[in-house]
This record gives structure tokens, C-alpha cells and sequence, in this order.
């Protein structure tokens, strides 16, 4: 059983140090729209893996690549590593972490220019390839997206529309959990909403949850992060 703290959208005052040490997660999920000072100082405070997707909030995530003798290149030339220091980012990616298979979708649906929103057309390209990549490996344990599925806790005007092609996703990779952001509930315990075997929760801002991995494939929790579909970094 894995230890899941999964933070979203807003930066929660009571996970103060302390607070992060009594949690003590197996694994951190991010799904968007949190500073990277925010997402670090959460890392910084626990003794697990951190995995993030961006939120349309966050800017444009920086592919570098990390060469054999430790250093960062970004077109050829050299660079800072990659933020937020000491996370994953997993958009139309699949890591494996603290023993789980994550599968994750940044972003939202485009309602204005700026970066990490999509149409739907397009998030049905991404959600394409993010099922390829899923396909190489076993069962998915959670699907990290920062907006919910269309007509699954989305809201009513469009910078809150939820993503169609979740639920194709949802219907072949049949995750244990989708946690999401993106709707603010503003105070309100968002209810779960239940797809297949799929329990999908609002975290905002965040939520710990107990996950029993169903990987057959997997590392020893803790033993670290591997990454399929990512850059070398």
C-alpha cells in the first residue's frame, strides 16, 4: 500500500514542515497550477518521490537533456536543470514511482492564449500518444491530469470545460485513481465521482490517499522514479 499526498491549485498553509513530516508519503502527486517554489518546498520536506503535470497556470515545461558527465543542455548549449528541482514530470508520460504506474495529461482546455491549453482536438492527439506509451508496461494505478473529464466535475463556462478524450482514456487504461485540479471548490468537499473501476477525486488542495498498487512491474517503494515516453534528462 502506498502513502499518496496530492496537491493542486492551491497552496495549503497547514502542510507546513511538520505537518509534511507527520504525513510522511510514500509519493507526492502535483496536478498543476502550483508554484515551483511551492512543489520544491514540498519535495524538500519529504522522504519520497515527487510527479507533477503542468496546470495552465504554470509556464511552458523546458525539455533539457542531461548529458553522461552531469550537466544540462537545452538546444546545445548549457543550462540550469529542470524545474521544479527534485519532481517528475509526467504529461503524456508514464513513471513508475513508490511502487505505482502513473500516467499523466497536463494542461486545459484552450480558452485563451498561453501556455498548456489545448483543444479538444488536440488533447485527443496527446491522450493518443500518452495510451501508446501506457501500452508498453502493466496495469495503471493512477491517472494524474490537471483538468477532470468532460461532464465529470467540470464546470459549466469554458476555461473550466473538461478534457472528452479522458474518458476514452479512462476506458482503456481503467486506472484505480484519477486525481485531478483545476475546479476550485471554493471551501466544498468535492464529491468522488466513480467511472468503471475508477474512483475520480478533486485534490484541491490537497489529499492523501492510500493506493494498493496493481503493477506487476514495479520497484521496490522508494527505490526511485523511471520514466516512459520522457527525454533524457
Amino acid at each position: 500500500m502506498a502513502r499518496v499526498l496530492v496537491i493542486a491549485d492551491e497552496e495549503a498553509p497547514n502542510l507546513h514542515p511538520q505537518a509534511l513530516r507527520d504525513l510522511a508519503p510514500d509519493l507526492v502527486l502535483s496536478a498543476g497550477d502550483l508554484s515551483w517554489d511551492y512543489i520544491e518546498y514540498v519535495a524538500s520536506g519529504v522522504d519520497a518521490p515527487v510527479v507533477f503535470v503542468p496546470g495552465n497556470h504554470d509556464p511552458q515545461i523546458e525539455r533539457v537533456r542531461k548529458g553522461r558527465n552531469g550537466a544540462y543542455t537545452s538546444d546545445g548549449l548549457p543550462c540550469d536543470g529542470p524545474r521544479p528541482r527534485g519532481a517528475t514530470d509526467a504529461d503524456v508520460r508514464v513513471v513508475t514511482a513508490a511502487g505505482l504506474r502513473i500516467a499523466g495529461l497536463g494542461g486545459c482546455v484552450r480558452y485563451k492564449p498561453g501556455a498548456n491549453q489545448y483543444t479538444q482536438r488536440e488533447f485527443d492527439a496527446r491522450a493518443r500518444r500518452l495510451l501508446r506509451r501506457a501500452g508498453r508496461g502493466g496495469p495503471v494505478d493512477v491517472l494524474l491530469t490537471h483538468a477532470p473529464p468532460l461532464g465529470l466535475g467540470d464546470g459549466a463556462d469554458k476555461p473550466h470545460e473538461g478534457i472528452a478524450a479522458l474518458h476514452k482514456v479512462l476506458e482503456r487504461l481503467r486506472p484505480t485513481w484519477h486525481v485531478h485540479g483545476h475546479i476550485h471548490p471554493y471551501g466544498q468537499r468535492m464529491p468522488d465521482r466513480q467511472v468503471g473501476p475508477t474512483t475520480i477525486r478533486n485534490v484541491i488542495p490537497w489529499r492523501l490517499v492510500d493506493i494498493e498498487p496493481r503493477s506487476t512491474h514495479r520497484p521496490v517503494p522508494g527505490s526511485g522514479t523511471t520514466v516512459s515516453g520522457a527525454a533524457s534528462w
